[in-house]
């Protein structure tokens, strides 16, 4: 088992890092760095590489040229399967490992272990409660004894989020969570993923997404991405900004912000 990471340590650190997908350059001597206590959001458009950043944030590739640090580990010098039971990661790509007919209550303990199902190991009284509570925090506790395959789409992403936060992670890697969501459905998802980034005890936190609709309060730091290349990284409000999503995304955008809540449209 690695040891934890200390505080002084940053979550993330990016140097110079490029990633190449066959002859695609995803990513493009990208610096990044991510600090505790930060809550960053990742916007871009199809193709930014968006999916890549988190594949090697998440320990799951390694870059072609520059060096990633994750949690204090230098990838290609860490067991990157013990790496990855310190990181908490919800995903599409995740989600379709789940069996159909495992309750939701069994794939939040799984979590613990970061594991797909529970047959592989041993849960006490405590593993239970924890899982329930995290559960019932989200107002999803009567999914408990539901099969994970009857459960609805914002169901299933709420189950998802519980099960990262089973195993304590020390960073969290939230991909696209909201996609295919109702507006119910993302509304209850983004409160949820606010009032987390609200407590102190909560990792730091990538959410990476398409829509400044559903970036949460609270959240910290924005890096804005476009073909494997920075266009801005700060500070919230300092990057997310009309001019800098019009970058962005190639398109004449006006941003506003409500009570910590931003909506986009075209100018």
């Amino acid at each position: 088992m690695l040891p934890r990471m200390a505080p002084a340590v940053p979550a993330l650190r990016f140097d110079a890092v490029s990633y190449r997908v066959g002859d695609t350059v995803a990513l493009h001597r990208l610096d990044w760095v991510v600090e505790s206590g930060q809550r960053w959001v990742v916007l871009g458009p199809n193709g930014a590489g968006k999916t890549s950043l988190l594949r090697l944030a998440g320990a799951y590739d390694h870059p072609t040229s520059g060096t990633v640090d994750v949690l204090g580990c230098r990838l290609g010098r860490v067991d990157v399967r013990a790496l990855r039971t310190r990181i908490g990661m919800a995903s599409g790509s995740v989600a379709r490992m789940l069996r159909p007919g495992v309750t939701a209550l069994e794939i939040v303990l799984a979590g613990r272990h970061a594991a797909l199902e529970t047959w592989w190991h041993d849960y006490t009284d405590d593993d239970r409660q924890r899982a329930h509570a995290l559960l019932d925090a989200a107002g999803f506790g009567y999914t408990a004894q539901r099969a994970f395959g009857v459960l609805s789409e914002g169901e299933r992403q709420q189950v998802q989020l519980a099960r990262t936060l089973m195993g304590e992670p020390e960073l969290l890697l939230l991909d696209e969570p909201a996609a295919g969501l109702d507006v119910g459905g993302r509304e209850r998802l983004v409160g949820r993923l606010a009032a987390l980034a609200a407590e102190p005890s909560t990792p730091p936190t990538v959410f990476v997404t398409h829509h400044d609709e559903e970036i949460p309060s609270r959240f910290t730091h924005a890096l804005l991405l476009r073909a494997g290349e920075v266009v801005a990284t700060g500070p919230l409000g300092d990057t997310l900004t009309s001019e800098a999503l019009s970058d962005c995304f190639g398109l004449g955008l006006r941003l506003r912000e409500e009570d910590g809540r931003y909506t986009c449209r075209a100018s």
